[in-house]
């Protein structure tokens, strides 16, 4: 994520704010630019008051770019459907954002058929499975709420589980067809990802009953991602995602890594450096500073007791693999 600063004060403002906290100057995010405007002119989103969007729309009453992907919503009686909903769509605005800085084509539900949309749903009261299908993405809104995400992360056995990272993982199936569209880039996916032809039923059938291999570590970024190749896919989309927004945001508030003292005071040790700038034309490049980056946040993790922010390890063919979607990105 950029950093914005306010017309006004020139004082620090970040993208989800509808005011400057220092002045009380009014914002407003502009979809078209994706800037974070001073005084704005434009009406506000219409989702403003119901998710707390700060975005710009085209007219009174209309809904800004980024809500426009949600196909649907809880209905205006359920206050705690509601809530759930202001914090997933928080998310989906960071995700848009991204998509954009990346270069990504957003083309909407309601632009053409097999659009990107987005269901958000309460499972309260009634199943909702939280996956993808022909540009729509579907998001249980039980992952909103922290307890019920922390339970699943647990029995699940996973490092990591946020609403971000579930909407990242979902619409990477729906960028598999923007970013392989023809058979000479899907072959090159297979290579490494393996047949996303393979029979899913079947796949997710052997691992729900057998789990990941012991060795799913050594080839894959999550024990989820060997249920299938397009699993495989999806989570490797997803890390790509979320490599290179926080590679944006340390870039942004001009974050550097030297190495640690105790390590550079005995020997010269650029690989622990890390100095995060837009513009990496390489995924080794972003890799050569994603990696030292890491090592940091998590030392400074666990100095406030908390379970390390970055708890992956990244094998040589995951990182084949994110160089991968890195040149498709590129490409596209």
């Amino acid at each position: 994520m950029r950093t914005f600063a306010c017309g006004v004060c020139r004082r620090l403002i970040f993208f989800e704010n509808t005011a400057c906290l220092s002045c009380g100057a009014a914002l407003g995010f502009d979809w078209a630019t994706r800037e974070l405007l001073t005084a704005p002119g434009g009406p506000r989103c219409a989702n403003a008051e119901l998710a707390g969007c700060n975005g710009l729309a085209g007219a009174p009453g209309e809904l800004c770019a980024a809500c426009l992907l949600t196909r649907t919503r809880p209905a205006d009686d359920d206050a705690e459907g509601l809530a759930a909903f202001r914090v997933a769509e928080a998310a989906k605005r960071r995700l848009v954002f991204e998509l954009g800085e990346l270069g990504l084509p957003v083309e909407s539900w309601r632009e053409r058929d097999g659009g990107l949309a987005f269901d958000l749903l309460s499972s309260a009261r009634s199943p909702v499975t939280t996956g993808h299908a022909s540009g729509v993405v579907t998001l249980d809104l039980a992952e909103s709420d922290d307890a019920h995400r922390e339970r699943m992360r647990e029995e699940l056995g996973e490092p990591y589980r946020t609403v971000l990272g579930h909407l990242r993982h979902e619409v990477g199936h729906y960028y598999w067809t923007v970013l392989a569209p023809d058979e000479p880039r899907r072959e090159r996916s297979r290579a490494l990802f393996g047949d996303e032809r393979a029979d899913y039923a079947a796949a997710l059938e052997r691992h729900y009953a057998d789990g990941p291999p012991p060795d799913w570590g050594e080839r894959h970024v999550s024990a989820y991602a060997t249920m299938h190749p397009a699993e495989d896919w999806a989570e490797t989309f997803a890390h790509y995602l979320h490599i290179r927004d926080t590679l944006q945001t340390a870039a942004a508030h001009r974050v550097r890594v030297l190495g640690p003292q105790a390590v550079v005071e005995r020997r010269p040790a650029p690989e622990l450096a890390s100095v995060p700038r837009e513009g990496r034309e390489t995924f080794d490049e972003l890799l050569a500073d994603w990696l030292p980056l890491t090592y940091a946040l998590n030392a400074l993790n666990r100095s406030m007791g908390r379970d390390d922010l970055y708890p992956f390890v990244i094998a040589p063919p995951v990182v084949d693999k994110l160089a991968l979607v890195h040149e498709l990105v590129a490409e596209v």
